[in-house]
């Protein structure tokens, strides 16, 4: 939190209180995606001495963010902490990366509560051993729950749609269909039942940190009709209130799904 924002605090605690007092709890999403952007830019702009610091920064406030959607019965994230395109970054800013993320899969157990599913989607195969244990720990300790977390990792959305793809073709030609016949039988409902979390319900809402205007491949074919927040601050620097002003215009967007 930066000098500003402690001087700040009080103020924004009122204002908090005054959102949430406003909120349409009965209009909330169900399942919110969020793209956690901006934490290289923010140690540039705060002076820290390395990414590291940004990134535990960051990682401190994903928590925070999931006990927040806790508190407002949130049932589903699915959070994106690592793109494929990340993975072409150089190692010395990979590798305190991973680090940060090794620490924050053996906190979350205790700071999610135990009503909580945790998986993960990606190309976790394109990450380090050490990286993937810790993932498959997280995903033994959080196994069932009424609220859902997936965090994307290593994550594509064009590659999860080509994923989709594969599966429905390789499905399809195990149960001996022709090519011309396959091409007949690739479907919208067919893709979608091959999507990395397919029982997840579509998002509702894709909220982006750091001020970029775009989704960068997330949840292509899911967030199809998601409504859209895009926040100024980078991820470290994410306040509730923030994430409040994002619930609340959701809840005053008319969804007309195309219609």
């Amino acid at each position: 939190m930066t000098a500003k924002d402690t001087l700040l605090k009080p103020i924004y605690r009122v204002y908090e209180e005054k959102l949430l007092r406003d909120l349409d709890r009965n209009a909330l999403p169900c399942h919110i995606g969020v793209i956690h952007d901006g934490h290289r830019r923010y140690a540039r702009a705060e002076r820290l001495p390395d990414y590291q610091a940004s990134y535990r920064v960051g990682m401190a406030k994903f928590e925070e963010f999931l006990q927040w959607t806790a508190e407002l019965e949130i049932e589903a994230v699915t959070c994106w902490l690592l793109s494929t395109e990340n993975l072409l970054r150089p190692d010395e800013e990979l590798v305190p990366y991973y680090e940060v993320l090794v620490e924050l899969f053996e906190r979350i157990p205790d700071s999610v509560g135990d009503d909580v599913r945790v998986r993960f989607i990606g190309s976790l195969d394109l990450l380090p051993s050490h990286l993937v244990e810790a993932s498959k720990r997280l995903e033994e300790r959080c196994p069932t729950g009424s609220r859902q977390v997936t965090i994307a990792l290593a994550y594509g959305g064009r590659q999860e749609i080509v994923d989709a793809v594969k599966d429905l073709v390789s499905d399809l030609a195990d149960e001996g269909w022709s090519s011309h016949e396959i091409s007949e039988h690739i479907e919208k409902q067919a893709l979608s039942e091959r999507m990395y979390a397919s029982d997840l319900p579509d998002p509702d809402l894709v909220l982006r940190s750091s001020g970029e205007a775009r989704l960068s491949g997330f949840l292509l074919w899911q967030a199809a009709y998601a409504e859209y927040a895009f926040v100024d601050v980078y991820w470290p620097a994410f306040r509730r209130v923030d994430f409040l002003r994002a619930l609340r215009d959701f809840t005053r967007r008319d969804r007309r799904y195309g219609k």
